[in-house]
């Protein structure tokens, strides 16, 4: 079996501590803002840029827990711990667009005056908070599931921002109150996307579903055009966390010298590596008299 271990460098301590700090400090003036203005939206900004802290720090314990050696109680160490936490972000988020729907429908029902100018000036402050803490997170979140989970987070809010900033100018000089919901549901509509397809990414890795990058067909045809294989079967393709795929297989070869299946072992990792970006790889030979006549996926 091949090792390479290629892990996502943790964002620093000092930017993670600022973003959560950042959204902290949004979540309290957007809550005071909210209740001063009566902006229904300025509040579900404040409960978003809330979960937003809250989705850094889980993100910071996985990718220290990420980290931590191979032991034998965790022979491949705690990889996993990120999708877990990925997953517990995106719920949150799913949970809070659904209650942002129910409020917002209460709010069509019960108009409420809403002091715009006050609502546009905290969402701007939450605007260039929420740029600055995107901008801190977006390299780490290029390959990595957990960190794209935090920092698609503040990336919405930054859109919320904008959004919310507009209906605060358009509610000030056209008294368009109905706006204010409206918001609401349209933030809770683009948080509700972005959180499901995070949900369902990390759902895939946790039931070892074949990478969408990859496919057993076109891995099969790579593994028989290789010299000295005469055939595969046993095929299976997972990922252990996020960019970190496994293969396991049988490779059929003609009797011969140990030396010469090493060889054909060296050749299948090297194009394995160079095709699909595996670098994980199991697998047990066979010569054509004992090789099973059974299902890829058996």
């Amino acid at each position: 079996m091949s090792e390479h271990h290629d892990h996502t460098p943790p964002e620093s301590a000092l930017r993670l501590a600022i973003v959560v700090g950042l959204n902290f400090l949004i979540t309290a003036a957007e809550i005071i803002g909210g209740l001063l203005s009566g902006s229904l939206s300025l509040l579900s900004d404040a409960l978003h840029n809330f979960s937003d802290g809250i989705a850094v720090i889980i993100a910071w314990i996985a990718l220290r827990l990420d980290q931590r050696p191979r032991t034998e109680r965790h022979t491949f160490g705690l990889k996993r711990a990120q999708l877990l936490a990925a997953v517990v972000n995106a719920g949150a988020l799913v949970a809070i667009s659904l209650y942002l729907f129910f409020e917002a429908w209460h709010r069509f029902q019960h108009p409420q005056a809403i002091a715009g100018i006050t609502m546009t000036s905290v969402a701007a402050i939450g605007l260039v908070a929420n740029v600055l803490g995107t901008w801190l997170l977006h390299r780490g979140s290029q390959r990595n599931m957990n960190l794209r989970a935090a920092y698609l987070h503040l990336f919405s809010d930054a859109i919320s921002s904008i959004g919310v900033i507009l209906g605060g100018l358009a509610i000030t000089f056209y008294d368009v109150n109905w706006l204010d919901p409206l918001l609401t549901v349209l933030i809770g509509l683009y948080v509700l996307k972005a959180s499901l397809a995070i949900l369902w990414r990390a759902l895939e890795v946790f039931l070892l579903a074949t990478p969408r990058e990859v496919s057993v067909a076109a891995v099969r045809e790579a593994l028989r055009a290789l010299p000295g294989v005469r055939d595969v079967h046993h095929i299976h393709l997972w990922e252990l966390a996020e960019h970190d795929i496994h293969l396991e297989a049988h490779v059929v070869v003609d009797d011969q010298p140990l030396s010469g299946v090493e060889a054909i072992r060296l050749a299948i990792e090297r194009e394995m590596a160079r095709r699909f970006d595996i670098h994980h790889t199991t697998l047990q030979f066979e010569h054509p008299g004992a090789a099973c006549a059974t299902a890829d996926y058996a």
